[in-house]
């Protein structure tokens, strides 16, 4: 029998026979390996465990720790929902079944509705096939053969999907027990590696996400190696929904989504003093950052967007308007904006770098059915930056740009890691310009000894980019600030510098933002800190609580004397119980209470209550308020 030789990540070199599956290659190296892995990839195309090694190369293996591990589980599981959907309901046709971010989800069209109480049969109905451990089955097939099959299954879903493949493409199909489907792969070995599996919810979904197409109903679901982390997921996302921000952002009054604007939030009172404080907070620490903050105007000439590329590469999410016959976009993006406003000088080197920053309200054109509340709309105000240097300033700034984040994100209590996004397949620009962006970026997060990770082929169409996810106080993560390198809207924009010789030289341009959207970061801080804000963003630093009418004049006298100081204080004078009042505020996450009767009326102190602690005891107005303002300048969580 031939021998292959397989490199392995280490750089290490194992020998095997020619037809050894990579399930047994993985033996070879190590038991706890062979148990643990779900996935591999050979020489960078994702393969079975199953998979029969006929030629060598690099290899790689994947468990549940790895991204690549999750997905080849979940998507099995998305198998498994379809296999158990088939044997409850004769009449159901597959749509598709993709593993996505926490779990997957499966569409079909069947005549039955599905309910809840249906979720429920089909769970037993999977964990029936989980216990038989069906084995999961790859096959290559010929277009003609995967016609005939699902042809005779009566899968039209499925013959459209094949008619619109390349001709020359790979078709393959996955099998187990008495259920196939098309599907590229990878998948894990057996259905018995899917035993802490639950399905979550219900939804609808147009067919390839075309609203002219018909609506499927759409099962979610997710799938985890082990019950232990299923639970401890299920327990987070029921903390997840008592942090829902759209519930917190009704019972706090901090904005609205309105049927005559979907997509497009309208902020309150409460709402503007929570934006009004990231805003402040965001100008002075630029201003320490040595940035200029300009404006630039919503809506640009159609020749702009098409010189950026935005016009071939955005299209269908921008909107359009006439003026003067002429055509116009509302911008989707401040980059050309920034652009022309850096072109309206002509600059020398000693002026870079120059560092501008806009909070530049965007518009974008997102399906009806994407909108969620502040964390996916149509129009959002962007915290762009857009800094023009020298190639040799790139390290350097790239590592300010980082310095600012990693101040923004403590404040915040967030911690977060870094994902490095490379070369997509619409790019603009050569593959040497491409690599010099990319080795730059890799260069600074190795030089910060930051780990992270590649996403290949994820960058924008003009460069490559660093992504920073934060994580909640909860575990999730949620990206948020960019940076991206740019080397090629200089040049399409011909923007210049005069350099030390005299000469015009082209600038380096870094995009950047650290909130990401304004609108979906405070989504995020209602979640994050469940409504109970610290206290320089509350809503209401402080409310005063008189215990009876007699002391409404006295509450409403040192309500103004703290006006005066800088908080944002209210009274409740309503003819209520104190107890009443005070669980009142609670409800309302106030940080602090004031409790105010004759003793304190006649004392000049006040009975403070705090978030969490309860009462503390009485103060002397003076000293409430000096650690009141302390803590809002130190910004403590």
């Amino acid at each position: 029998m031939a021998k292959i030789e397989l490199i392995l990540k280490d750089g290490s070199v194992r020998e095997v026979e020619s037809g050894t599956s990579v399930l047994a290659a993985a033996q070879s190296i190590s038991r706890s390996l062979a148990k643990a892995a779900l996935v591999a990839k050979l020489n960078g195309t994702f393969v079975d465990l199953m998979h029969n090694l006929t030629e060598g190369g690099k290899i790689e293996f994947f468990t549940f720790e790895d991204q690549e591990g999750k997905d080849a589980l979940r998507h099995s599981g998305s198998h498994l929902l379809a296999q158990a959907v088939k044997h409850l309901f004769s009449d159901v046709k597959l749509g598709i079944g993709p593993a996505i971010a926490n779990g997957f989800y499966y569409d079909f069209d069947t005549e039955h509705t599905f309910t809840p109480d249906d979720l429920v049969k089909i769970q037993t109905e999977m964990e029936k096939i989980v216990k038989q451990n069906l084995p999961i089955e790859r096959s290559d097939v010929s277009r003609k053969e995967a016609i005939q099959v699902f042809k005779e299954l009566g899968e039209n879903y499925k013959l459209e999907l094949i008619n619109d493949l390349p001709a020359n493409a790979q078709i393959s199909m996955y099998r187990q027990g008495d259920f196939v489907d098309l599907c590229a792969g990878p998948h894990v070995p057996s259905t018995g590696r899917l035993k802490a599996i639950k399905l979550q919810s219900l939804a609808g979904a147009y067919w390839r996400g075309d609203e002219k197409r018909k609506m499927l109903q759409r099962i979610y679901g997710t799938a985890f190696e082990k019950k232990a982390d299923l639970d401890a997921y299920l327990t987070m996302l029921e903390e997840a929904a008592k942090r829902d921000h759209r519930k917190l952002g009704r019972e706090l009054d901090l904005f609205s989504i309105q049927e005559e604007g979907p997509g497009f939030p309208f902020i309150h009172p409460n709402g503007m003093v929570i934006r009004n404080e990231l805003e402040s907070f965001w100008r002075k620490l630029h201003i320490e950052y040595g940035y200029e903050e300009i404006k630039t105007p919503m809506i640009l000439h159609q020749s702009l967007w098409q010189q950026s590329g935005h016009w071939d590469h955005y299209r269908e999410n921008m909107y359009f308007t006439k003026i003067d016959g002429e055509d116009y976009a509302v911008k989707p993006m401040n980059c050309p904006g920034g652009i022309l406003v850096y072109r309206t000088q002509q600059h020398s080197y000693r002026d870079l770098p120059l560092r501008t920053c806009e909070l530049g309200q965007v518009h974008r054109h997102e399906l009806s059915g994407t909108l969620h509340g502040l964390m996916r709309v149509r129009s959002f105000t962007q915290d762009d930056a857009h800094i023009f240097m020298l190639p040799s300033q790139i390290k350097t700034e790239i590592q300010k740009v980082i310095d600012l984040f990693d101040t923004v994100y403590r404040v915040f209590g967030l911690t977060y890691h870094a994902e490095l996004s490379t070369r997509p397949d619409d790019a603009m620009g050569s593959d040497e310009v491409w690599e010099t962006a990319t080795n730059a970026l890799r260069e600074a997060l190795e030089d910060r000894k930051m780990t992270y990770k590649v996403n290949e082929g994820d960058g924008a169409f003009y460069g490559p980019k660093i992504d920073f996810h934060l994580t909640d106080s909860i575990g999730r993560t949620w990206q948020c600030g960019t940076i991206q390198l740019d080397m090629l809207m200089p040049e399409k924009f011909d923007l210049t510098y005069i350099g030390e010789d005299g000469q015009k030289h082209r600038p380096v341009m870094i995009h950047r933002v650290v909130y990401g959207s304004l609108e979906r970061f405070m989504g995020i801080l209602i979640e994050h800190y469940a409504g109970a804000f610290p206290v320089w963003l509350a809503p209401v630093q402080v409310k005063i609580l008189p215990i009876t009418d007699r002391q409404a004049g006295y509450a409403a006298e040192l309500a103004q004397k703290m006006r005066k100081e800088g908080l944002r204080v209210t009274v409740d004078d309503r003819s209520e119980k104190i107890g009443y009042k005070i669980r009142e505020a609670q409800l309302h996450k106030v940080p602090y209470m004031l409790v105010v009767g004759d003793k304190e009326m006649e004392s000049g102190l006040v009975a403070v209550r705090k978030r969490g602690e309860g009462d503390i005891g009485a103060q002397d107005v003076a000293t409430f308020t000096a650690l009141v303002k302390q803590e809002i300048a130190e910004k403590k969580a």
